[in-house]
């Protein structure tokens, strides 16, 4: 049985609002029309998170990350509120990462010391480009390598400790869907992919995940968990939450997606749009669709204490994927090849039940 209290836990906290919806976004974001209703939602935050906090079962939460939406949206004080009453009901870890999600259009230099006073310590910013051009098309499509480059030499000169870096995927419900923009063939894509790698390389940055490149020790502790198929509660509208219950079991939930809906419901069992245990065959896929983006080796004890389920259970899928020349693998861990990271979603379709 898994034992819970050992398994690392997160706060995820969404606010659904922006500014303008972008046509490629498919997350539970809306246009905030009119006045946001910050003091009402961040009660209705409380509230949700009151229901469910016995689930940390003793825990501390390693971290806390605002996604949205937009969270710079909320006014400093707002955010404070949120993270000193969420901490009341589950203390945070003394070194927990506080992330928040910006705009760079909608913060300004004294808000940024709001933020950081009302504990965040990180700082996400959303850039799609630098290239106002580019951004326009955008919707805030594409250009070739050439242009990459400037993107990331105006990134380095910012020197982030981290930077992410992946390519746009036309995302169903979104308005780049209904009406797709020219995108580059497979092979310009990959030449595009390889020569941000390398540039990010030159510039000091180690790739940990399948999209994240860190300096240093920068590397993001909150989708580490993700990763390392962690715990996290799930708080706002159309937040998901992965908790391993007291009985052993994995549930997956999801919070009702319409901010008005779900600030009504916040207080009671119908802010849920989804609670579901996930089936002991399902574990092994579920943790390899995590496990598998990291650059670096898969500990199948961790797949034994975050499952409950042998190693053994493993032992067909990770036969057929070395056959491929897809993994590589001994009793302990298992090792993605180079192959295998270019087809990584074929490898992990090798775990579906």
């Amino acid at each position: 049985m898994i034992d819970a209290t050992a398994i690392p836990l997160s706060l995820y906290i969404h606010i659904p609002w922006c500014v303008k919806k972008c046509p490629y976004c498919d997350f539970n974001s809306h246009e905030a029309k009119g006045r946001i209703p910050e003091r009402e939602y961040a009660d209705a935050l409380l509230a949700d998170f009151a229901q469910e906090c016995h689930l940390a079962q003793g825990r501390r939460i390693g971290s806390v990350f605002f996604g949205g939406g937009t969270p710079s949206l909320f006014a400093p004080a707002t955010i404070a509120r949120i993270l000193a009453g969420t901490d009341a009901l589950v203390p945070f870890a003394a070194n927990a990462e506080v992330t928040l999600e910006t705009n760079p259009g909608t913060v300004e230099h004294g808000r940024l010391d709001g933020y950081r006073d009302a504990g965040v310590n990180r700082i996400s910013f959303g850039v799609q480009s630098f290239d106002d051009d580019a951004l326009a098309r955008l919707g805030r499509i594409l250009r070739l390598a050439h242009g990459v480059a400037r993107d990331l030499d105006e990134a380095f000169a910012l020197a982030p400790t981290h930077v992410s870096h992946y390519q746009l995927t036309l995302e169903p419900n979104t308005l780049f869907a209904a009406k797709p923009p020219r995108l580059p063939d497979d092979d310009a894509a990959w030449s595009m992919q390889e020569h941000a790698q390398a540039a990010l390389a030159g510039a000091g940055y180690t790739q940990y995940e399948v999209s994240a490149y860190a300096r240093g020790d920068a590397r993001c502790a909150h989708n580490l968990n993700y990763w390392h198929f962690g715990d996290y509660f799930g708080i706002g509208a159309g937040a998901h939450a992965k908790l391993t219950q007291p009985d052993g079991s994995v549930r997956r939930s999801a919070k009702k997606r319409m901010p008005r809906s779900y600030i009504d419901t916040a207080a009671g069992a119908a802010r849920l749009a989804s609670d579901d245990p996930v089936p002991a065959g399902q574990l092994p896929f579920e943790f390899m669709l995590n496990a598998l983006r990291l650059d670096e080796p898969v500990e199948l004890a961790g797949f034994e204490a975050r499952t409950g389920l042998p190693r053994a259970t493993l032992d067909a899928p990770l036969r057929n994927a070395q056959q491929r020349g897809w993994l590589e693998h001994d009793e302990a861990r298992v090792v993605t090849t180079p192959l295998g990271r270019r087809f990584l979603n074929d490898v992990i379709e090798g775990f579906l039940p």
